[in-house]
Parts: C-alpha cells; sequence; structure tokens
C-alpha cells in the first residue's frame, strides 16, 4: 500500500490570492509551504483510488504523471474536495465514486454531466477496493451533516484519514480509529487559533496521541502556519508530493 498527498492545503491553498505574508512569500519562491487543495492517492499492486477531487486535481496529475484512476472515494460535498471532478472530461470517462448517499447526491447536481458511476457505502460497514479494506467513519465538520473520514487496510497495516473534522469526533468512529500506523490529520490552523469546524494542530496532536498513532502527519493546513521549512522543525506537517509506503 502506498499514499501520495497530492495536495496538503485547505481550501484557498498556499499561497493565498493576493497574501504576502512569510508563508506565501515561500510558497511562491517554490517551497514546501506551496500546497494544493486536498487529495491523496491511494495505491496497490492492484490499482489506484483517490480520496477527493481537488479543484487543482489536473496539475496534480500532471505532476505526478497519472492519467487514470479506478475510483474516487469523496469525503464530504465542500468544494475544495470534490470540484476537481470535472478534470476527468475528455481524460477519463464514467468513473466509479465511492461514498454515502448524501454526499454522493450533493456532489452529483454539479458533475452529473460527466456520468460517473455511483457506489452508495454504509458508514462503519468495510468494503473492498484494489485489494484494500476501506471503511468509512463519521467525523464532525459543521455544517455538514454527515462528513466523513476513512480507514484503509491491508494486512496488518492500518491508515486513518481524518477527512475534515473538529475534534468531536463520535466514540463509535474513535473506537475504530485505535492504534493506526498512520494518521493523517486534518489541522488547518496553529494552536492558538481555534476554528469551529476542524481542528488546530495542538488538537489533532492530541487525537493522534489519544488514538495511539504510531505516526502522524498533518494535513489540510492554511497559510496562517510558520513557512514550512520552520515549522516542520516543530510539528509533522504534511507536504505535497510526501509518500508512505507500508
Amino acid at each position: 500500500m502506498k499514499l501520495t498527498l497530492f495536495g496538503t492545503g485547505d481550501a484557498v491553498g498556499t499561497p493565498k490570492i493576493g497574501c504576502n505574508c512569510p508563508t506565501c512569500v515561500d510558497a511562491r519562491n517554490g517551497g514546501k509551504s506551496q500546497r494544493l487543495r486536498s487529495s491523496i492517492l491511494v495505491e496497490s499492486d492492484k490499482g489506484k483510488i483517490l480520496i477527493d477531487t481537488s479543484p487543482d486535481l489536473r496539475q496534480q496529475f500532471l505532476k505526478q504523471n497519472l492519467s487514470c484512476i479506478d475510483g474516487v472515494i469523496w469525503t464530504h460535498g465542500h468544494y475544495d474536495h470534490y470540484s476537481g471532478f470535472g478534470e476527468f472530461y475528455r481524460v477519463q470517462n464514467t468513473v466509479d465514486v465511492y461514498g454515502i448517499p448524501e454526499t454522493l447526491e450533493y456532489i452529483n447536481q454539479y458533475v452529473s454531466f460527466l456520468k460517473p458511476r455511483y457506489h452508495y457505502v454504509k458508514l462503519y460497514e468495510p468494503f473492498e477496493l484494489i485489494g484494500l479494506q476501506f471503511t468509512l467513519f463519521r467525523v464532525n465538520h459543521p455544517p455538514v451533516e454527515v462528513p466523513i473520514g476513512v480507514i484503509i487496510r491491508e494486512g496488518s497495516a492500518k491508515v486513518v484519514v481524518t477527512g475534515d473534522t473538529n475534534s468531536k469526533i463520535p466514540e463509535a468512529s474513535l473506537e475504530l480509529m485505535k492504534n493506526p500506523d498512520l494518521l493523517i490529520a486534518d489541522a488547518i490552523v496553529p494552536p492558538h487559533i481555534h476554528i469551529k469546524k476542524h481542528m488546530n494542530s495542538e488538537e489533532a496532536m492530541a487525537l493522534a496521541e489519544n488514538l495511539n498513532a504510531k505516526e502522524v502527519v498533518l494535513t489540510h493546513l492554511s497559510h496562517l502556519f510558520r513557512p514550512h521549512h520552520i515549522e516542520s522543525i516543530f510539528l509533522p506537517l504534511g507536504y505535497d508530493g510526501q509518500v508512505f509506503e507500508f
């Protein structure tokens, strides 16, 4: 199992348009502070699955020399997590898409012209794709009614992707998330800032400790962190193109 962080930025990405903070300047100069929007590629020897389809999907596919995938899992219906699906136009027809009914039916309003093949998935019930086991679990990302995270297993290896969430994750989900080899955690802002919809880095690190995660990487990061080469000394910040293999 191999995972590649295609995009580690928040909804606006870094650099933010019109911003000249040190992090955005570093991003414009080509540093690791440069962050596209959220997508994760999951690979096995049997295929490739995307978790979310970033608005920057075209750039991400070209950067990774990728032209075809075997399916998409959508975590929720915010534009920075699905709107890049349109980049499949004239590239790949009738893409298989997986998610809970509420999410798929909402996104279908915007991407139906591409005729994706929808597969409705039930929360907490494992299903298999590309030889890997996936499980969707509920998180808390108001005002989204049913946002989800994703657990991926291959043999004894376990990866947990929180998706967009604050720290108020349901107990049933926390129980399922325990003891991951890798936790990919939403951490949109530094610890001195609190946002209703997301965890900050302090909350994300506390979650990792609570779950007994062997390794944690923070993602969905805003430009409010210090430049990557500074902040990553203190926090396990993810970066675009980062790879994990099990």
